[in-house]
């Protein structure tokens, strides 16, 4: 098969909960579904149905009939429960049918089972499994995965807005549909002081960028290779930990303490919140959680779920106790250190509990136990038969100001590992010869030093996730935090005779803390946000290298995190096409710095230049994909830094340096900047 027709393969993610026979794609495309494969309600009528959707067709896709394999467990789940990841039954399920994905003899093979399953199998996790399996498989790893926005526009959207997208899609003709503007505060009001980060935690692109990062790095699947990318549990640890620094940096520039850790399982949660949202699939309200709410035991029959707070809490214990010894303990009873190297590793997978974890039974689920506790506070027993809350899935979770608190916790955990570890030595920080003389970040034409950020509003298309309704594209506007782009210029001095490497290391953090006094660099560095990170080569003598605020390491463009998937594609089999996949992960560039304050935010601008030849991992990069590597790695590909993620600063510093002025040595340096918030929106051209 071609590549034309493996893209049809993409077709299937299109209006979820309808039938697979209706049309779909911006061309007219109808799948010819054999008899056999339909369902029970549509097999008896199926010319009838099948010749009224076919008038005007532009593409049609045959499907070959074949034997299908048994689906039984995929189908034991019902087409409009809630499907989680969280949820140990739910992961065998879907680990079941990523198997049948992958192990299809062909693509053609592959179209068939998924076009039988599609009205079989609930929705969610048909676009879960099918999402892996075309990642993962070699012969569908070109293929450019459709926005999880797009497809379930309901996890993203407040459920007036999707009133009136149906509306006015079923009013108006495509082609003069106007944007349906999201309203900016509608989950609650100023009453509560976590409402003020909003515009974190319900942005669309951070939750994107959440799920499609769970997507990438799976933690339950029956080949191992899916699972078992190159440092999967640091970057489990890295990518979350700076998720925390930054929201600490947004609680700083709301006049709010950092946030406290959910550190005591029995106390009650003080923040409620309520989600606002419906559920299409499921077709119910996405559950609140009331203030003050207590975890229970969880025992809910039909969720096969029956594990107790008291397991948490052994599990928590277990893992302190293998960080203070220094090792872990496997299966087999076998030490296994943590050690400088691969510690953070091991604790990672063991603390989020993927597969690779070295001993699931001793050191349990706590983290994923964690999300299904909260999530089923409301209804611990099943006695109301309601589903999980927002924290029971990667697209939501981050909504609620719980997530913040619970993976607090989770950071502090692994902070005890870090704070263990010795501290770098000058020898391990300096690089002989080369020295900062002197850095500036400027917006263009703005005045140096300061960074400015605003309101935007932006248009998102949501016409892939309208089902039963008139075809063409509707538009969904929201207001987001923007940033003017801003421009690094960094003097660097090579001392050597001859042409040196560097890895440009750039960091922010708040100068001080929530009562004003400048904090001590055992507290800053926990809040040091990662902003970019690039090679240089530094010609002997005085070196200028200036940066774009837009290339960072960190981040990936608007465009990019919602994209269209018909527009800017690379061309077909080229080897950047595999690339464009990935790309999908990425923290939104719109949310690369923090929003900061109207008097300004004052924050220290960390730069570091190591030494290149130490730091580098030497392999291909091939095409765009490897662009937003500080929290995604690179597809099938090594982690390109051999230094610790969050290097300099994932240990305590060593004795004498107890601020960040005395921490530096020659090849760093630090410049104060001002984030100023202007309290205006613009719109995006």
């Amino acid at each position: 098969l071609d590549m034309a027709d493996k893209k049809n393969l993409l077709l299937l993610f299109d209006h979820p909960t309808e039938p697979v026979f209706m049309d779909k794609g911006k061309r007219k495309t109808v799948f010819d579904v054999p008899d056999s494969f339909l369902t029970d309600r549509y097999r008896p009528i199926s010319n009838e149905v099948q010749s009224r959707v076919g008038e005007n067709v532009e593409q049609r896709v045959p499907v070959r009939e074949i034997s299908i394999p048994d689906l039984r467990i995929p189908m034991s789940l019902g087409r409009d429960e809630q499907f989680s990841l969280f949820l140990p039954k739910h992961r065998r399920i879907a680990g079941r049918l990523i198997d049948i994905f992958m192990n299809m003899r062909s693509v053609d093979d592959l179209q068939s089972v998924a076009v039988y399953a599609r009205d079989r199998v609930n929705p969610v996790l048909f676009n879960y499994a099918l999402s892996v399996a075309l990642l993962h498989r070699p012969d569908t790893q070109g293929l450019d995965l459709p926005s999880f926005s797009q497809t379930f526009p309901d996890r993203f959207i407040d459920s007036q807005v999707m009133r009136q997208l149906r509306e006015e899609s079923f009013v108006v003709n495509s082609g003069s549909r106007m944007p349906i503007t999201i309203p900016r505060d509608y989950t609650a009001s100023d009453l509560d002081p976590e409402h003020r980060l909003w515009y974190f935690r319900e942005d669309l692109g951070i939750n994107l960028h959440h799920w499609h990062w769970h997507l990438v790095y799976p933690f339950e699947a029956s080949d191992r290779s899916i699972v078992d990318k190159d440092r999967r549990g640091e970057l489990f640890y890295y990518m979350h930990q700076q998720v925390i620094a930054r929201y600490n940096a947004e609680r700083f520039s709301n006049n709010l303490a950092r946030v406290q850790p959910f550190n005591n399982l029995r106390e009650p949660i003080a923040e409620g919140y309520f989600p606002k949202m419906d559920s299409l699939v499921a077709s119910r309200a996405w559950p609140p959680r009331f203030e003050s709410t207590k975890l229970s035991d969880l025992n809910r029959e039909a969720d096969q779920l029956n594990v107790e707070i008291g397991d948490l809490e052994r599990w928590r214990d277990r893992i302190y106790e293998a960080i203070h010894q220094g090792f872990v303990m496997d299966e087999r009873g076998t030490r296994i250190a943590l050690d400088e190297a691969k510690g953070i590793d091991h604790l990672g997978n063991m603390i989020e509990a993927s597969i690779l974890s070295p001993n699931r039974v001793l050191y349990g689920d706590l983290h994923n136990n964690g999300h299904t506790f909260i999530s089923y506070a409301h209804d611990p027993s099943n006695k109301h038969l309601e589903s999980f809350g927002v924290m029971g899935d990667v697209s939501t979770a981050m909504r609620d100001p719980v997530f913040y608190k619970w993976h607090s916790y989770i950071d502090r955990i692994f902070q005890e590992h870090k704070s263990r570890l010795p501290a770098y030595t000058d020898a391990q920080l300096n690089y002989s010869g080369i020295s900062i003389t002197g850095i500036q970040v400027a917006a263009n034409g703005g005045q140096a030093n300061t960074l400015n950020t605003f309101w935007q509003q932006s248009d998102v298309d949501m016409s892939r996730g309208f089902d039963f309704l008139p075809r063409g594209n509707v538009f969904a506007r929201f207001s987001h935090l923007q940033h003017l782009p801003f421009t690094y210029t960094i003097n660097i001095n090579n001392d050597g005779g001859a042409q040196r490497f560097g890895y440009v290391r750039i960091f922010m953090a708040p100068k001080n803390d929530e009562r004003g006094q400048p904090m001590l660099l055992r507290e800053q560095r926990l809040m040091m946000i990662e902003l970019d990170k690039f090679v240089v080569s530094l010609n002997p003598g005085p070196n200028t290298i200036r940066r774009r605020s837009t290339e960072s390491s960190v981040t990936i463009p608007f465009e990019r995190t919602f994209r269209n998937l018909d527009a800017n594609r690379p061309t077909a089999g080229a080897p950047e096409e595999l690339e464009f996949n990935f790309c999908g992960c990425g923290w939104p560039n719109h949310m690369l710095i923090p929003k900061g304050l109207p008097e300004g935010l004052r924050c220290d601008l960390f730069i570091m230049v190591s030494n290149y030849e130490n730091d580098r991992i030497d392999q291909q990069l091939v095409g765009r994909c490897s662009d937003a590597a500080s929290y995604c790695g690179v597809r099938d590909r090594l982690y390109p830094d051999r230094q610790a993620m969050g290097y300099p600063f994932d240990r305590l510093p060593r004795t004498g340096a107890d601020r960040l002025v005395n921490f530096l040595t020659p090849n760093m340096s630090i410049v104060d900047v001002t984030v100023r918030h202007d309290n205006r929106t613009v719109q995006r051209q």
